[in-house]
């Protein structure tokens, strides 16, 4: 495992670790971790009272009380054990526009001049009256941010998508968007991966998409290192998306470009559920995955992504057979 890097944004932030075989909550400030053990058990224990905890944490952050751990000897696990996994697909502009219009041009004939005006003009009129695309992930899927991504027997075209992912901290049904932004208690990376030729199912081609079987193999969710307090992340929808894939940068975007923002997605998915402290909300993944440069994962790569001001994800990929 890689040392951890403390490239999270702010005075502190959150995680949970592993010191041989004991595993603790800490609180993460620069190259040193604070054990919470003491106090709680688990970061998702911290969230569920989330307003109590955040200013006790800020003190804490400023004393030496406690049991104090160098980060680079821990291994980083998840953050923390998420309630519901929520989904966010097709959420970024360009990634969707690139989408639409290489069909346009495929089954239509259009010309690539037409088959994009035409794929942005659906996306501004998407972005206007449409609603967003959410779907359920497995929480056995999550892995941590520096552990193996491990290939699962079935499928060749295993995908990367790296994603913004918020983790809720205040109780909410039918959330206004105005408000939304309330319920947030921080933020996190995750690498939504897919096998992509097991997302269709050729003997159910009515039915759509297998969401299930393409996204939720063990590992294929590393998430962390840190969850970082949103008031030290400034504007989530300004933040830089980065994935290399063996050193080559394949994604490389603005949190800008997301079609449908946080307080939208937080309205809409309160609509059918009611939200609770420890939920993990992923916002979407911007162009540049493995399917459009031609690319997918295979023993042996290395992933590394980040998002600015959360720190980073090391993983490399092995076989599972």
């Amino acid at each position: 495992m890689p040392d951890p890097q403390p490239t999270h944004a702010g005075p502190f932030a959150l995680g949970t670790f592993a010191a041989g075989a004991a595993v603790f909550p800490g609180l993460v400030t620069g190259s040193r971790v604070r054990d919470l053990s003491d106090l709680v058990p688990s970061v998702r224990a911290l969230v569920e009272d989330w307003d109590d905890w955040l200013p006790r944490l800020a003190d804490l952050a400023g004393s030496s009380d406690g049991t104090w751990h160098d980060l680079a000897a821990l291994r980083v696990l998840t953050p923390l054990e998420p309630g519901q996994i929520l989904q966010s697909g097709a959420n970024y502009r360009k990634h969707v526009v690139d989408l639409v219009a290489a069909e346009k041009e495929s089954v239509h004939g259009a010309t690539p001049e037409e088959a994009r005006a035409d794929a942005e003009l659906m996306m501004d009129e998407r972005a206007r009256n449409g609603v967003p695309y959410v779907f359920l992930g497995s929480p056995r899927a999550i892995s941590g941010p520096y552990d193996d991504i491990v290939l699962p027997a079935l499928g060749e075209q295993h995908d990367w998508e790296l994603e913004l992912a918020l983790v809720i901290g205040k109780s909410g049904k039918n959330i206004p968007a105005e408000e939304a932004m309330d319920h947030v208690a921080g933020y996190t990376i995750s690498n939504d991966l897919t096998t992509r030729d097991r997302l269709y199912r050729p003997d159910l081609k009515a039915i759509g998409t297998d969401w299930f079987t393409a996204k939720n193999a063990d590992t294929f969710l590393p998430t962390g290192p840190f969850l970082v307090p949103a008031a030290f992340v400034g504007d989530p929808e300004d933040l830089r998306i980065t994935l290399r894939h063996n050193g080559v940068v394949r994604q490389d975007e603005s949190t800008k470009d997301m079609i449908f923002d946080i307080p939208r997605l937080i309205a809409y998915v309160s609509t059918t559920t009611t939200l609770r402290p420890g939920d993990l909300l992923l916002t979407g993944s911007p162009a540049g995955n493995g399917a459009h440069w031609g690319v997918f994962l295979k023993p042996g790569d290395v992933v590394e992504s980040e998002i600015t001001g959360l720190g980073h994800q090391r993983n490399t990929v092995r076989s599972g057979q």
